[in-house]
């Protein structure tokens, strides 16, 4: 994720018995989700922080060259689980769109974390637990391609390292391995079955800042889905196991949703162009629209540096607009209520008293795009409850620091319940609303068939047994204490 924090799972539970055609044809894979802050209120600080934490790396990451151009995140808002291995053992990784390189921690970390505060219990890799597991060496052609050319010292039998450290001062640095990842195949509606494939990801040993043994947040590593050869899905896409398409319908309010890889026929959605050269899912914006009123934009505001087009990035909680944008765009939108008594919180949120309905009171905002495409947004989505006000959740990037300045960034205060779909191979995005809690229809593109595919939701782990005993243990003490009492 560039990429608020949805669980995602990649491996479902099989369908029962499902027929052994029906199985072979499928090309396509789901995923089911969880938002980390579902049954929580937003706090602005909260978001904010975590969107620091993820430009710093995405924006200013260093990127060595032995990391390739993976930029990935730690403190994500999306995390599935996945099997690694034969026999398969689960890792909860973040999926990350503005990221390409896969790692997990593995079994020789000393610094990674050992437990998770998200109910999740972390596994650490270890090759020689599975029977398909194989080091990548520094000769193999993916070491050469990450690495952008032949390695200096590399023998005989080396393997190929990756080190990637980011603008926040955290690191992972590791070795390649190749093994079976499995992933839940549509075999039917709403029906999976598990299927694998082989992919090349990162053996984590050492990790650093945020991705360390301090992170109380932390997950086992980081699945990155971005445009890359080195991806998750463009591994599995050029071994023919998927299609280079995918998409995802996040449902901020109740959590859950839908994250399926493969060609979404149902529903309909339009397009528009990537911008090419760009690391990152960029997009051609055109205008600004608040409420009926366009705001008097010229064209090259949305060409800001080197960074071109607008970025989508499910990873990041709210939007971030140049200033040129932002500040027409907030005094439309609290212009509609005159008697407003604005205020700035923590010197950079702009917040108000209101206590009516906020869809009643202010403007939709829509985003237009290449090919007559637009984005609404409403003010229940972009207005967030902190501490007895509303605030705004449009953020100035005019007033980041110098290499996030003026960035065009749309998170998931724009992208909540709505389907996205990633169009790799004719190198498209589109979207349309929709009730993320609902299905959708994606084509075999092979034999032509399609099948509902329906949102899904990863609980948290049980309670481990210690905690159990734990429990019973202070049950069984308070209990005797109670016995002795009364028999004094």
């Amino acid at each position: 994720m560039l990429p608020a924090l949805l669980f995602l799972m990649w491996v479902l539970a099989a369908s029962s018995n499902p027929s052994p055609a029906a199985a072979a044809a499928a090309n396509y894979g789901v995923f089911s989700l969880k938002y980390r802050y579902s049954g929580q209120e937003k706090s602005l600080s909260v978001l904010k922080a975590h969107d620091t934490q993820r430009q710093l790396r995405i924006l200013a990451g260093v990127d060595l060259p032995l990391g390739g151009t993976g930029r990935p995140d730690a403190i994500g808002l999306y995390y599935a689980k996945i099997g690694i291995g034969s026999p398969a053992r689960g890792y909860y990784v973040q999926i990350d769109t503005g990221s390409d390189l896969m790692w997990v921690n593995c079994i020789q970390c000393g610094e990674c974390p050992k437990r998770s505060s998200l109910g999740i219990d972390l596994t650490l890799y270890d090759i020689e637990d599975s029977d398909t597991g194989k080091l990548v060496s520094c000769d193999d052609p993916f070491c050469l391609e990450i690495s952008g050319g032949p390695l200096t010292g590399c023998t005989a039998n080396m393997s190929c390292p990756y080190i990637e450290i980011y603008g926040d001062g955290s690191s992972t640095a590791g070795y390649f391995v190749k093994d079976v990842v499995q992933y839940a195949q549509v075999s039917g509606d709403l029906q999976t079955t598990t299927a694998n494939g082989s992919v090349i990801f990162g053996c984590g040993e050492r990790q650093s800042g945020d991705l360390g043994s301090e992170n109380e947040e932390a997950l086992d590593g980081i699945l990155g889905f971005g445009k890359s050869n080195s991806s998750m899905i463009s591994q599995l896409a050029s071994s023919g196991d998927v299609k280079k398409m995918f998409a995802h319908c996040l449902d901020g309010t109740n959590g859950g949703g839908i994250f399926a890889i493969g060609h979404v026929v149902q529903p309909k959605v339009n397009s528009t162009p990537m911008v090419p050269n760009q690391p990152h899912y960029s997009v051609n914006m055109t205008a600004v629209q608040v409420g009926l009123q366009f705001l008097n934009l010229t064209t090259d505001v949305f060409e800001l540096g080197d960074r071109k087009g607008t970025i989508l990035d499910s990873g990041t909680t709210l939007a971030y607009l140049p200033e040129i944008i932002y500040d027409p765009l907030v005094s439309q939108i609290v212009a509609q209520q005159p008697d407003l008594k604005v205020e700035t919180v923590r010197d950079e949120y702009t917040c108000f008293q209101y206590s009516e309905s906020v869809d009643e009171g202010f403007p939709n905002v829509t985003f237009h795009f290449e090919n007559s495409l637009t984005l609404n947004v409403y003010p229940h989505e972009y207005l967030f409850p902190y501490e007895g006000l509303w605030c705004i959740g449009w953020q100035n990037s005019g007033m980041q620091s110098s290499d996030r300045r003026n960035l065009t960034l749309l998170g998931d205060l724009v992208l909540s319940n709505k389907l996205v779909v990633y169009d790799l191979e004719n190198q498209a995005i589109g979207w349309t609303e929709y009730n993320c809690s609902s299905s959708i229809k994606l084509q075999d593109e092979h034999s032509g068939t399609v099948h509902l595919v329906g949102s899904h939701y990863i609980p948290s782990e049980s309670p481990s047994c210690d905690v159990t005993a734990l429990v019973a243990f202070i049950l069984l003490m308070t209990l005797l204490q109670i016995f002795i009492y009364q028999n004094m």
